[in-house]
């Protein structure tokens, strides 16, 4: 029997005042992004496993909601899964989201962020991606990384 420690849910080995890894996906619409894009702009990259589930619905909302306070204090937001550019393109027009999402199928973005890995959820192990925010300022440093999501209430953990 294979026993996970508490770590699991800190996949992530990047911490506050790394240099953000130097991404680069494609989203919903076939568009890319990558960090250089945002230089100068201060960024939110949330990672979710998911759309259209729960509370990737929740969280992504609870960021739509409150878009007009991220882009009052100069921030951009981009979203990130594994799933296909169609199921992303679903989920955004279906809630309405005026962020991109990275539709990142082989991982690429993922895994530079270091956020996939085991999981468990109701006695089941499986590999996946584990819900993580990263903050990165205006010169590409990681100004905050949020492990620990709060998918009703995300707004107030990064603002």
């Amino acid at each position: 029997m294979v026993y996970f420690s508490t770590k699991i849910s800190n996949m992530t080995t990047i911490e506050v005042g790394d240099k953000a890894p130097n991404f680069k996906g494609i989203d919903q619409d076939g568009n890319e992004h990558k960090l250089a894009d945002y230089k100068g702009k201060k960024l939110v990259v949330f990672f979710y496993p998911k759309a259209s589930t729960p509370g990737c619905t929740a969280e992504a909302c609870n960021l739509r909601d409150n878009w007009k306070h991220f882009q009052a204090k100069g921030y951009e937001i981009v979203g990130v899964s594994a799933d296909s550019a169609k199921r992303q393109q679903n989920f955004k027009n279906k809630y309405e989201l005026p962020f991109p999402l990275i539709a990142d199928e082989e991982k690429e973005v993922i895994n530079a962020f270091g956020v996939w890995g085991p999981k468990k959820f109701m006695g089941k192990e499986y590999d996946g991606i584990h819900r993580t925010t990263f903050v990165i300022d205006e010169t590409g440093k990681i100004e905050n990384v949020i492990k620990k999501v709060k998918t009703k209430a995300h707004t107030e953990q990064i603002l």
